[in-house]
């Protein structure tokens, strides 16, 4: 299985937030998986591509030119394969198109987005694939009240929580990912 990881680029976070990330991929590839993620060398990013490459995974980064042309982000060069891409449109589409999963790490506004639009694209029926919020040391627990508000206000149908799920542990998501199906999904969230 491919699995797309989205995760903040940033050193300046808590160490935990990268060490458990590694941690995370690291099982993943010795599970027999690999990854595909925005390419960048540092932060979580980073840690997921370590993490895999540690554990005899392979690696597919991908990244805008003008990332690399403006010093945005630093590469991991140990990708077993680089694309760039001219817009960031179309990096998210070879990212969402080249995996099985995927697993929202901490990360900020760029992740998040990239959050929204799996989650909104599946919500469409367009694709059927797991996502999974990494909640570490409680990072998404906002995120996930907010959510109950949509839901509450009704902003967002009861259905649509089944199209995520939220772990803290790295056993879990795996376990969740290796056991994973859609069976349960109601497709026709916005007919409601």
């Amino acid at each position: 299985m491919t699995i797309c990881i989205y995760g903040a680029a940033s050193d300046r976070i808590k160490k935990i937030y990268i060490d458990e990330t590694y941690e995370l991929a690291k099982a993943l590839a010795t599970a027999g998986h690999s990854l595909i993620f925005g390419a960048g060398s540092s932060g979580v990013m980073g840690a997921a591509a370590r993490g895999f490459k540690d554990g005899g995974g392979k690696v597919h980064g991908v990244i805008p030119f003008f990332f690399e042309e403006n010093g945005f982000e630093k590469i991991f060069y140990e990708a077993d394969k680089i694309t760039r891409t001219d817009t960031m449109a179309e990096r998210k589409l070879i990212m969402e198109d080249g995996c099985d999963a995927f697993i929202i790490a901490p990360g900020g506004i760029g992740t998040l987005e990239e959050f929204f639009e799996a989650l909104t694209l599946k919500q469409l029926g367009r694709h059927k694939k797991a996502v999974i919020v990494y909640n570490l040391d409680g990072y998404y627990d906002k995120l996930r009240e907010f959510f109950d508000i949509m839901v509450e206000e009704k902003f967002v149908n009861t259905e649509c929580e089944k199209l995520f799920s939220f772990f803290s542990k790295r056993e879990e998501i795996i376990r969740y990912l290796e056991t994973y199906s859609s069976d349960d999904i109601t497709w026709n969230l916005l007919k409601k």
